[in-house]
């Protein structure tokens, strides 16, 4: 059985961004497609589950041949090359991604990308604003910008909210926040349901807007203390 449009996330360029991405979401048991011209670049994949593809040139007919047609979201890590990050966000645009994200290096690059429907990420922001939640935060052990609004994190539970489920903490409805997988002993489970049981000291990983992960950081710092 093929694998879900839904389901299939596609990487472009792994450079240290890229393949950060790429093991972040591996990690979360999301299937992967990982495109470089460099092969030496794709070697830390190669004993993962991703698809890994060598290319000779950011083009729509190696987009294609690398399936990234049926991808749910492509997230492009170009370096420097400004011209071949917007060929390469046209190109996975006009194979119909549902969502692209793209590294940018400076605002006139952002622009023209918002410009053709793209989101956008400034690597620098995304770590400044990583460095400081994980040091005005006591749980908050990660953070990954997807826009300026809106991000995914992995935070701690605290013991508080030992053997709570899912429908119990109801943090849709608080905070506006999705779990998305959670981290027990080092093994990440990504089928979260309404009855599925939380334990003190579990890693949450949870998608949302800033203002909503904001709240329920706060939330959990005082539940912490």
């Amino acid at each position: 059985m093929g694998r879900k449009k839904n389901e299939i996330y596609a990487v472009v360029g792994v450079g240290r961004f890229g393949l950060a991405v790429a093991q972040t979401l591996l990690s979360l048991g999301k299937d992967v497609i990982a495109i470089d011209i460099n092969p030496q670049r794709l070697k830390p994949l190669e004993d993962t589950s991703a698809d890994v593809f060598v290319v000779d040139e950011i083009s729509l007919e190696a987009f294609e041949q690398a399936g990234l047609g049926g991808c749910r979201c492509v997230i492009i890590g170009v370096g420097k090359d400004i011209e071949a990050s917007i060929l390469a966000a046209l190109n996975a645009k006009e194979l119909g991604a549902e969502r692209v994200i793209c590294k940018v290096i400076n605002p006139d690059h952002a622009k023209i990308l918002r410009k053709i429907g793209v989101e956008v990420i400034f690597p620098e922001l995304d770590t400044g604003r990583r460095l400081a939640m994980r040091l005005s935060s006591n749980v908050t052990e990660d953070i990954f910008t997807l826009t300026k609004d809106f991000s995914i994190i992995q935070v701690k539970i605290p013991s508080y909210y030992n053997d709570k489920t899912v429908i119990d903490l109801d943090f849709r409805r608080k905070y506006g926040v999705n779990i998305i997988a959670i981290v027990r002993d080092g093994k990440v489970d990504g089928q979260i349901g309404p009855q599925t049981m939380i334990k003190g000291g579990d890693y949450l990983v949870v998608a949302g807007k800033n203002s909503g992960l904001d709240d329920m950081q706060e939330e959990f710092d005082k539940r912490s203390e």
